[in-house]
């Protein structure tokens, strides 16, 4: 099954795509792990994502979609795969399912994880996240035993610069004008499902598997 996971900053993608990589048995892929990995390996489209980001500039399309389908070609992705994070735009969108397409292929679904604002806004001011081993916590709803400390492996827990309102606000503000036409998209080809993310995460776990 090929999978991609659609919804906004603090909709609960890193968790529930988790359970759909389980589920199906594919590979989660993130935009950034993808990225960080085609560095670390040295690969010419890593390096040449390597010349922008060192210049503090945005990834062109063309590399990203190059990228994706490096990593889409390897082997683990033979039964399917859940992207996360990709596609971002229309081009990307039309240039994967052409990429696919060549070989046979298409996406099945599109999981779209609906979350409304004050709740994102809830979720992500009080998230917190070890700066060593990069696990998430939650202020409320699930601190660390001991304040600032990781349970993991003793690591400063601490608040990201970019989980303030002000960010957030504008990051969800990108995020609709980015995916508003993605959305259209991939209803219009009959495989997005919307799934609510503004309850308890059990509720969405259960959603997300009837789909699956």
């Amino acid at each position: 099954m090929r999978v991609i996971l659609l919804g906004p900053p603090g909709a609960g993608k890193g968790t529930h795509a988790g359970l759909v990589a389980e589920t199906c048995k594919i590979p989660h892929i993130s935009t950034g792990d993808m990225f960080r990995a085609a560095i670390k390996n040295g690969t010419p489209v890593g390096l040449e994502a390597k010349t922008y980001m060192d210049r503090g500039e945005l990834v062109p399309d063309s590399v990203v979609c190059k990228m994706v389908g490096e990593r889409i070609a390897q082997s683990d992705c033979e039964n399917g795969f859940l992207l996360d994070g990709f596609p971002r735009t229309m081009d990307q969108a039309k240039t994967l399912d052409s990429m696919l397409a060549n070989n046979g292929q298409k996406i099945d679904l599109v999981i779209n994880l609906q979350c409304c604002d004050e709740v994102v806004l809830s979720r992500l001011t009080t998230r917190r996240v070890c700066r060593t081993c990069g696990q998430i916590y939650n202020v409320v709803s699930k601190p660390p035993k001991v304040e600032g400390v990781c349970d993991i492996d003793g690591g400063e827990v601490y608040q990201r610069s970019d989980d303030t309102v002000e960010t957030i606000t504008n990051r969800l503000s990108v995020y609709k004008a980015q995916t508003a036409e993605l959305i259209d998209y991939y209803k219009g080809n009959g495989v997005l499902r919307d799934v609510k993310a503004d309850c308890d995460k059990n509720e969405t776990a259960k959603a997300i598997a009837a789909l699956l």
